[in-house]
């Protein structure tokens, strides 16, 4: 699951929540939204959840308080570390899109947000197809992430990028690995999911995912 970026999750993990709640101007427009985004995942959950990329458990508040029963994985021991002193009572384990321990309970929803584009797209189809065999009939895979919608608009979010002297994003932007939208759409199909996209600002997309 881009391991290579745990240097980077252990790092941005003291300021990941300023970032996000858009006192970071060069994130500020990645994370627009941010509540609402949360919000909409938290809305498509059903039954028990397993999260990816946790965090510091932003999302894992949301769905705790709408009644789930949670298991995150995260790859950083930061993230871990800062996520557990914000809710004691989650349960987070070492880990990443692509390995991760055995559950001892079945999920119906998985879910991320921010996280999946860490992944390169031939890594993105073993996850999905894994995930096809975790999940049950009409179980959901729910991730709110950066995408692009065509090659023009990613040409345009690396110009803008540039014009404003955003170097740390236009870092993430050229060496993450964020996908087309209809890449997304081809990757859900083969491994048997119905697939919906929904955009919730200039770069992320609310993604629902239902196996068939």
């Amino acid at each position: 699951m881009g391991r290579e970026f745990i240097d980077l999750f252990d790092k941005w993990a003291i300021s990941y929540d300023e970032a996000v709640t858009g006192k970071d101007p060069e994130y500020r427009a990645v994370f627009e939204n941010y509540d609402t985004i949360l919000t909409e995942v938290t809305n498509h959950a059903e039954g028990n959840v397993l999260e990816f990329g946790v965090g510091t458990g932003n999302l894992s508040q949301k769905l705790l308080d709408a009644g789930h029963h949670v298991i995150g994985i995260e790859p950083s021991v930061a993230m871990r570390d800062a996520a557990k002193a914000k809710h004691p009572n989650l349960i987070v384990k070492d880990g990443d899109f692509l390995a991760f321990p055995q559950l001892d309970m079945p999920i119906f929803t998985i879910v991320s947000t921010f996280a999946f584009h860490h992944l390169t797209d031939e890594e993105k189809d073993k996850a999905i197809k894994a995930f096809s065999v975790l999940l049950p009939s009409n179980g959901k895979i729910v991730f709110a992430d950066t995408a692009y919608e065509n090659k023009e608009t990613k040409e345009r979010i690396f110009n803008k990028a540039k014009e404003q002297g955003y170097n740390d994003l236009l870092y993430d932007l050229t060496t993450e690995y964020y996908p087309m939208i209809d890449t997304l759409r081809t990757l859900f199909e083969k491994n048997g999911f119905y697939v919906t996209f929904k955009q919730m600002n200039d770069f992320a997309w609310l993604i629902v995912a239902e196996r068939q």
